[in-house]
């Protein structure tokens, strides 16, 4: 009897030490659901301290006055519009409309979380995103042609835009995602200098078309956290006919993504799945090849680093437009999309974001 409760007692203390180890002893209340939540609710403080530990470099640009500075700067560039490569001089400070239909009111379509962006941009609260009305580039197959060429919008003042900020912020969203900005990048920039001074301190998305100037990029240095661009094409030829003869589409936006990503870096989700900072490149493959993906995917492959976030898009549908133009009247087949897959693959990428089943 000596022995069998010796036996028993050695292997109630082996059972117990390993289950302490682990985090499973009962104490007479624990059971595996309080595990359970008390596991979840680590995962969540760590969450969270990631999140608390996050300073965006718009945060010390504000307390130091540079924020504002930089804003002022790039309101300056409105007088003869020079803020895109269309240059197209348009006194905008005076009440003229450039060629993107802005002048110097800015106007907003919406603002709302937004859960279909990419996975590391949503979490749960989703994406803070600020619909801008008007666009620069304007293309024939646009799918927010109603908010980017159509006029739609409302008028809005800078603090109106700050407080948008804040709100998104406030209810939970993990980042705030400024769609279509090239043409309010001082309305933009003013906007988080007032909203920073209230507390805002999520990510700061520049949600782009890709086509800028390296001068504008440089004076958001530092402001911009996530760089969101489009390479839509590969050729200016395309983009001449499909984009509003934005004939220096290609060369232009692959100078504006080596400097987005001498920026910011290389975008990978922290341990928490969420995006903090990094160049997010979103490439829409065409029919007929319309986009040139073999040679987008081959130049981000030998231009940038193998391990550059790109997301192969496959929603394309003709839109607005499109169906005054054969090539691109139809939606992409199953074919092209893998395809433009198999490319990115062989080019060496390594850190794609692919949609659905190939």
């Amino acid at each position: 009897m000596e022995r069998r409760h010796f036996f028993q007692s050695f292997f109630h203390l082996i059972v117990t030490a390993l289950a302490s180890a682990f985090g499973y002893v009962n104490h007479g209340c624990r059971n595996s659901r309080e595990i359970n939540d008390r596991k979840l609710s680590m995962q969540e403080n760590h969450k969270s301290q990631i999140m608390s530990d996050f300073k965006s470099g718009y945060f010390q640009l504000a307390q130091s006055g540079e924020l504002k500075k930089r804003g002022e700067k790039l309101w300056e560039m409105m007088s003869s519009c020079t803020l895109c490569p269309r240059e197209c001089g348009a006194e905008r400070l005076e009440g003229e409309r450039g060629f993107c239909e802005a002048n110097s009111t800015l106007e907003i379509a919406s603002y709302h979380p937004h859960f279909g962006e990419e996975a590391p941009l949503v979490g749960r609260g989703g994406s803070g995103t600020i619909f801008l009305s008007n666009c620069n580039l304007r293309c024939v197959f646009c799918i927010n042609w109603e908010i980017s060429q159509g006029g739609e919008g409302e008028k809005k003042s800078i603090d109106d835009m700050a407080a948008m900020m804040l709100y998104l912020q406030q209810i939970g969203c993990i980042n705030i995602n400024v769609v279509t900005p090239t043409h309010y990048s001082a309305h933009i920039v003013l906007a988080l200098d007032k909203a920073v001074k209230k507390g805002l301190r999520v990510p700061f998305v520049y949600n782009t078309c890709g086509w800028e100037k390296i001068e504008v990029l440089k004076i958001l240095d530092g402001i911009v956290d996530i760089y969101l661009p489009d390479y839509k094409y590969s050729d200016s030829k395309m983009a001449e006919k499909y984009s509003s003869d934005a004939d220096t589409y290609a060369e232009l936006t692959r100078e504006a993504l080596l400097e987005m990503h001498r920026q910011v870096g290389v975008a990978k989700p922290a341990s928490d799945g969420k995006m903090y900072r990094g160049l997010m490149i979103r490439h829409l493959v065409m029919p007929n090849n319309v986009s040139g993906t073999k040679e987008v995917v081959r130049w981000i492959a030998q231009n940038l680093t193998k391990d550059t976030y790109i997301n192969i898009m496959s929603q394309y549908r003709p839109m607005y437009k499109a169906f005054d133009y054969q090539e691109i009247s139809r939606r992409l087949t199953n074919e092209e999309y893998r395809n433009a897959v198999m490319w990115a693959k062989e080019a060496g990428l390594t850190n794609l974001d692919i949609q659905g089943t190939i």
